[in-house]
């Protein structure tokens, strides 16, 4: 069914590349909505699989917006992001 869910640190195209790239073998093809705040994702996605995409989101610092994250997860989610964002602009 197709889901959409908002996701925080995602600042740009190379962001939303990354995205794309590391999570399409596992999730299939992602639409990311960057004229929104906060961002939004849009996938094809079964309920049972939500917690795996929030931990797969999360390891490339890209946490849901629903989550509940402390001052050091949050730093450390923007740390991630922003090398995930370096990353998805060089190869795209």
């Amino acid at each position: 069914m197709q889901q959409s869910f908002e996701v925080f640190n995602v600042k740009c195209g190379g962001c939303a590349a990354t995205l794309k790239s590391k999570l399409a073998k596992e999730f299939g093809e992602i639409e990311v909505d960057l004229n929104v705040l906060p961002r939004k994702i849009t996938l094809d996605i079964d309920n049972k699989d939500i917690d795996k995409l929030s931990k797969a989101l999360k390891a490339l610092g890209y946490p849901l917006a629903s989550e509940e994250m402390g001052f050091m997860d949050s730093t450390s989610a923007k740390a991630k992001s922003f090398v995930s964002c370096a990353i998805g602009k060089m190869n795209s």
